[in-house]
């Protein structure tokens, strides 16, 4: 019953709101209609009014002017926006340029100076311009990203490519105590930047070891001879090989093509990421040769001037006619192939950079007195060093030195680290003691990499021990991975708080 009386007070609720909207819409429609009626009556009445007809001719003025004025700022808009464009390109041909200097070694860049082209005609400098200009100036363990150089009366602002927080952070991590040399390098392998260079060098603290080649480059030369191999040989990480005696040895009787019962296999993934000298040995003796470990180790920049800002000796491999020597230069179980820690990370950049070979740069840019840039730095590719699909390749063999080969101790436990495990990370390490065996070498050159991003980061490190062994290359090669990408994964998380709360 209740219900019943409810749906009806509610029907009748409905009906009486439908007639109040039927009466309101009439009313409204009557009203329209009586204002219509009394202007349509009164309207000659009104035009007959004084001032009515000047009236209407200020409206239709009025419309003009309007007309007028949209039309003027429309044109006025892409005037001002094409001025901005043309402004901005002058600004910059202006801001990346001076004139031509008089033909002298020492001569300085200036807004004044004659050329030869025009009054107009103006270049950036030139790296080797740079090296000039920056002298004798030591770019190792800066701790400020930009610094004044005072030539000639004349001051110019240097902008380096250098990230600070890592640089400190890892100068602050040195281990001066049992360390003769220290080479640390790590730099944006797409661009080529210097992102770190700090150095340690106990017999002369002027000097850089991050650009000397005195450092035999020991088992890191075996990314050159795995390239090889795969592009020259076909071998793939699951090619088996054989060997006899121990891994880390290199006798002449072991890079003899024998078999017997104690011959071992490896597959040619393991044999990298263990760093098994035998079958490296047996790879330049009797698969590469003389010709293709010089031509893939130049690709790779040995042998050869690399452009940098400042001077960079070539890293040197010389290769003899003598099969053993093959062996020994293909495995790096000689001190004869020496390289900088600048150019290990030049090398580590080819396996992220699809196989090129990309120029190295610490610059950014340099200022004048007048605010002109003077030289600014660019990306360039020097050669195709390897084939994407070789990079590839070698990449998966550097993955596995980390999991499975000789640094798997030092990188322990890295998939459950909450920066590490965010990564992809390979590298090759090496080591050999100098001639007397006062001084052991310690090498490790690698990259990291996000997982399903862009973001890497290629790094080189040498350690010359003395007799004690301290902190080792991989180990600073590691700090350096959580240091970079721990600043980059945070900065990554505010970004993106930042754009969601926009």
């Amino acid at each position: 019953m209740l219900k019943r009386f409810r749906k009806e007070q509610t029907v009748l609720e409905r009906q009486t709101w439908r007639d109040y909207q039927t009466r309101h819409k009439k009313a409204a429609a009557a009203r329209e209609k009586l204002i219509h009626t009394i202007f349509r009556n009164n309207r000659e009445t009104i035009r007959k009014r004084p001032g009515w007809r000047e009236y209407q001719d200020g409206l239709k003025e009025t419309a003009v002017q309007e007309k007028l004025i949209k039309r003027f700022v429309k044109y006025a808009t892409i005037v001002s926006l094409s001025l901005v464009v043309l402004y901005e390109m002058i600004g910059w041909f202006e801001d990346t340029a001076y004139r031509h200097p008089q033909k002298n070694e020492t001569a300085l860049p200036s807004a004044s100076s004659p050329s030869s082209s025009g009054p107009d005609c103006r270049k950036l400098l030139k790296k080797e311009e740079v090296r000039n200009l920056l002298g004798s100036k030591n770019l190792v363990n800066l701790t400020d990203k930009s610094f004044v150089l005072s030539l000639d009366g004349r001051n110019f602002r240097v902008d380096t490519s250098l990230d600070i927080p890592l640089q400190n952070f890892i100068e602050k991590n040195l281990d001066r105590s049992t360390s003769r040399y220290i080479g640390i390098v790590a730099m944006d392998p797409s661009t080529g930047k210097i992102l770190s260079m700090v150095g340690l060098d106990k017999t002369d603290q002027s000097s850089n070891p991050c650009i000397d080649t005195r450092f035999p480059a020991a088992s890191i030369f075996k990314i050159v001879t795995a390239a090889a191999a795969i592009e020259k040989c076909g071998f793939n990480s699951r090619t088996t090989l054989t060997y006899n005696g121990m891994k880390h040895t290199l006798y002449k009787s072991q890079i003899d093509d024998r078999r017997n019962k104690y011959t071992n296999r490896i597959t040619f993934q393991d044999s990298f990421a263990q760093s098994v000298n035998p079958v490296f040995g047996k790879i330049g003796a009797l698969y590469l040769g003389k010709n293709a470990l010089e031509k893939y180790a130049e690709a790779f920049g040995f042998n050869r001037n690399i452009d940098f800002e400042i001077p960079l000796a070539p890293s040197i491999v010389s290769v003899s006619d003598k099969p053993y020597q093959w062996a020994e230069i293909a495995c790096g179980f000689n001190r004869m192939t020496r390289i900088s820690p600048l150019h290990g990370a030049l090398m580590a950049s080819v396996i992220l950079n699809e196989g090129n070979l990309i120029e190295p740069t610490i610059i950014d840019r340099i200022i004048d007195e007048q605010g002109t840039a003077i030289y600014r730095s660019r990306v360039k590719a020097l050669n195709q060093a390897i084939k994407p699909e070789s990079s590839k390749a070698v990449n998966n063999l550097m993955k596995a030195t980390i999991q499975s080969g000789t640094c798997r101790k030092l990188f322990n436990g890295y998939r459950k680290d909450r920066i590490l495990s965010k990564l992809n990370i390979g590298g090759k390490t090496g080591s050999i003691d100098d001639t007397s065996h006062q001084t052991r070498f310690d090498w490790f050159i690698g990259f990291a990499q996000e997982k399903g991003g862009d973001e890497k980061i290629a790094l080189s490190v040498v350690v010359a021990h003395e007799k004690y062994i301290g902190k080792r290359a991989g180990y600073y090669a590691k700090i350096m991975m959580k240091e970079y990408f721990r600043d980059y994964f945070a900065k990554k998380s505010r970004d993106q708080i930042n754009i969601a709360r926009n």
